[in-house]
């Protein structure tokens, strides 16, 4: 099992920035992707970046605004968030994919706003 934790959410004004982290304990080791998805209200889960190894992944509305990174060494996954805009609002959500098995690991959510 994997546990995933978010840190680093919260109000900020449009053009704003803000780094998110997300911290993995447990079976480190079976973690191959990691990322952040996002869900704004009314609206489905959505990806926003994902990172496997030098390869990235990611959402056309946040391309060259959000930058995600990794540190193995803490095993931790951030996401850089830059020029945020109101259209940024949701909740985001860490995720993990177990190299083996396929299994989907979540973090509970940390509250992004962009509001002025």
């Amino acid at each position: 099992q994997v546990q995933l934790v978010e840190s680093g959410g919260g109000l900020v004004q449009p053009g704003g920035s803000l780094r998110l982290s997300c911290s993995a304990s447990g079976s480190i080791d079976s973690i191959g992707i990691m990322g952040w998805y996002r869900q704004a209200p009314g609206k489905q889960r959505a990806l926003v970046e994902l990172i496997r190894g030098g390869f990235t992944d990611y959402a056309d509305s946040v391309k060259g605004r959000f930058t995600i990174s990794r540190d193995n060494a803490k095993n931790t996954v951030y996401l850089q968030m830059n020029n945020l805009n109101p259209e940024d609002t949701a909740v985001y959500y860490c995720y993990a994919k177990n190299r083996w098995s396929g299994s989907d690991y979540w973090g509970q959510g940390t509250q992004v706003t962009v509001s002025s």
